[in-house]
């Protein structure tokens, strides 16, 4: 068995690899597994975190545990999730030693975020489930107030983006109901094992100390509306929803909304307003 790493110590590509070459554990694509391994990389997604001792972290897609060691070293606890259970003995060998590190092999989204009392959330999140991840962490688990991730790098885009860019729409929406968002760091895909063909970056999500005043299950109707259609003006695309149309135009003039424009064109904060004066 190997010697498991004082906590903060990256353990690097060279381990990793030997590490899951000697359990048989060949990376899934479908899993989106791409490990960190780049010492540097580490360390600075634990510095943009901006951990403090007292913390209690939950890591979604421990992986390898490279990261997972890395937290050990700076919190008081971790509970390191991790879908694969080909994985189990690859992060006993990891973390096993370390007592402030509890494993918990299972689905992050269909587990109960809550359980751990955890007031952080940290993890390398596949690119096929991560906003899910991040809107399951934010919805369920209050008490946590701020998520670290590394997620690939048109994710983060996505997730940061602002009204008028491309990649604008109900994802960034979604997520900004609970959270501020901003890109904090990035890494090169020579960062990960097996290397992927894209590059990530790092992405800080802050949730907000008073959430709006608008229930979200209206706000998230009218932006799921809008963006089902986004080529349509504001005014036709939501249309579908049962407003009269002079109470939807009404309410498109009052939350400072040209009634041509396209949902891409529309922030945050207006289509909050424009929720308020349709409920």
């Amino acid at each position: 068995m190997s010697r498991t790493p004082p906590p903060g110590t990256p353990i690097g590509a060279r381990r990793t690899a030997r590490l899951l070459d000697d359990h048989g554990v060949v990376p899934r694509k479908r899993l989106g597994q791409n490990f960190i391994v780049d010492p540097n990389t580490i360390r600075m997604i634990v510095d943009k975190a901006q951990l403090d001792p007292q913390d209690g972290v939950l890591e979604i897609g421990a992986g390898a545990g490279a990261l997972t060691v890395a937290i050990a070293g700076a919190v008081r606890h971790v509970t390191a999730v991790e879908i694969d259970k080909r994985l189990a003995p690859v992060l006993q060998d990891v973390v096993g030693g370390l007592d402030n590190v509890d494993v918990v092999i299972g689905d992050a989204a269909a587990l109960d975020p809550t359980t751990w009392g955890a007031t952080r959330m940290m993890g390398n999140l596949p690119y096929s489930v991560a906003t899910d991840l991040i809107l399951h962490v934010l919805r369920g688990a209050p008490a946590i107030r701020d998520l670290t991730v590394m997620v690939q790098k048109e994710v983060g885009e996505r997730l940061t983006a602002r009204p008028g860019q491309k990649l604008y729409g109900k994802s960034c929406l979604e997520v900004r109901y609970f959270a501020r968002t901003n890109v904090v760091g990035r890494a090169s895909r020579r960062a990960f094992l097996p290397v992927p063909n894209v590059d990530s970056v790092v992405v800080r999500l802050e949730r907000r100390r008073e959430q709006p005043s608008v229930g979200g299950d209206q706000y998230l109707r009218i932006v799921q509306a809008a963006f089902s259609q986004r080529r349509k003006t504001m005014r036709n695309a939501l249309a579908s929803i049962d407003f009269g149309r002079r109470d939807l135009e009404a309410a498109l003039v009052s939350a400072g909304i040209d009634k041509e424009a396209r949902p891409q064109e529309v922030g945050f904060e207006q289509f909050i307003e424009l929720a308020g004066q349709l409920t």
